[in-house]
């Protein structure tokens, strides 16, 4: 862990991200942006203006000191929606397109499964899936699901 931060990061007025890089360039705006938001969401991080150029590059949150990591990670927190699929309440049908009622990590919802390909695999047992309205959900581990929810996902993969 690096002692000097990369860069200075601190809200302007308007509350979005000032980042000064240490040769004294202001970047007003800049956004955070994940490298690997699922297989790695702590590492590879790009800091990026207004006009998509990366101003600067985080090889690991855990680098960062507190200030400067909490302000990261509120930013990411408030453009990043990903809900967790914990449970996996009932499907309508076992074809596609389908109805999934499950229970997340921000509540009860239902969506629509166009299709068994809105079901990637990804490494170490997760799955990113997309519903039909572009909503990406993320299962971290099936093999960490309840039984039945398990049951009910094997149908599909």
């Amino acid at each position: 862990m690096s002692n000097a931060p990369p860069f200075q990061l601190e809200r302007n007025a308007h509350g979005r991200l000032l980042l000064t890089t240490h040769d004294g360039v202001c970047h007003d705006g800049v956004v955070p942006v994940r490298a690997f938001p699922i297989a790695a969401p702590n590492d590879g991080l790009s800091m990026v203006d207004t006009d998509g150029r990366e101003v600067a590059w985080v090889d690991t949150l855990d680098q960062l000191n507190a200030p400067l990591r909490t302000l990261i990670e509120e930013e990411l927190a408030s453009r990043e929606f990903t809900p967790e699929i914990l449970h996996i309440a009932a499907v309508s049908t076992f074809s596609t397109p389908s109805i999934w009622e499950v229970d997340t990590d921000r509540g009860v919802t239902r969506f629509v499964l166009k299709g068994e390909e809105d079901i990637r695999r990804l490494n170490d047992g997760a799955l990113w899936i997309s519903d039909s309205h572009g909503i990406q959900f993320v299962v971290r581990d099936r093999r960490a699901l309840d039984r039945r929810s398990r049951r009910l996902l094997e149908r599909f993969l």
